[in-house]
């Protein structure tokens, strides 16, 4: 495989930069680089329930600076998809702020009457009575959007019932299946090289999972470089049909890359 000059970046957060609330070795130091050298890049998430403001704060208590323009969630790459899709349309969302803002700021009306989309997404609260709103609108023919397909999500107790989940919940009540807009959808991919106006030619992806991570910047035609420092080992990655350009430990293993 030849050598690709890389000259933007995108990353996952959780298992890239932080686990657990802590900076992983080397994170910040990799962080710095990429802004002495003036490249581009973009922290991604598929988790919708926080706004950039929330995660410049949480990843700066970790000790790490990222400004808020780095980055980049699957809230807002859904909120540029419906506005790309139906321009100042409205939506019904089950979700927290990090979604509701960003579909706010792209010009949509939040309603539960006869809605454009009904919108799912992250939250802590799932509420009974919403999901079984959603359920009603989207028989009544309202499309349904979903965030990201992560069935669960981690907490500290264990692990947690996500997106996927309660869309696989109101997919069976109703027989509609949601579009996924995050991750592995290479939109997710597409969307943020556009935020940065990068190429995936020239833009790598680094991830901690096969299966979201890896796979959407394959198929976005990204370098891949699978980190070990989140939740797979590289004999599970070996079990997978595709391989990442590159496995290293952590992203500390990088910075002596960047030149």
């Amino acid at each position: 495989m030849t050598e690709r000059e890389i000259r933007s970046w995108l990353m996952d957060m959780d298992g890239v930069l932080v686990r657990e609330e802590l900076a992983i070795p080397g994170a910040d130091r990799f962080l710095t680089r990429l802004r002495e050298l003036g490249m581009p890049f973009l922290v991604l998430t598929n988790n919708s329930i926080y706004t950039r403001r929330d995660l410049v704060a949480r990843l700066g208590a970790s000790g790490l600076e990222v400004p808020e323009e780095a980055i980049w969630t699957s809230a807002l790459a859904t909120a540029r998809f419906l506005e790309d899709q139906r321009p100042r349309g409205s939506a019904f969302v089950i979700g927290e702020a990090g979604l509701t803002t960003a579909l706010h700021d792209a010009g949509y009306t939040l309603t539960d009457r006869a809605p454009d989309y009904v919108v799912l997404g992250e939250t802590r609260t799932y509420s009974f009575e919403r999901i079984t709103r959603a359920i009603r609108l989207i028989a009544g023919g309202a499309r349904f959007i979903a965030t990201n397909p992560d069935a669960t999500g981690p907490s500290t107790q264990g692990p947690l019932p996500a997106t996927g989940s309660v869309a696989a919940l109101i997919s069976r009540a109703t027989g509609v299946e949601p579009y996924f807009v995050g991750k592995p959808n290479p939109l997710m991919m597409r969307s943020a090289l556009n935020a940065i106006d990068a190429h995936s030619e020239t833009a790598a992806m680094v991830g901690d999972r096969m299966d979201t991570d890896i796979v959407s910047g394959l198929e976005a035609g990204m370098e891949t470089i699978l980190v070990l420092s989140g939740v797979t080992t590289r004999e599970e990655a070996e079990r997978h049909p595709f391989r990442a350009s590159r496995i290293v430990d952590s992203v500390a293993d990088l910075i002596d890359t960047l030149g």
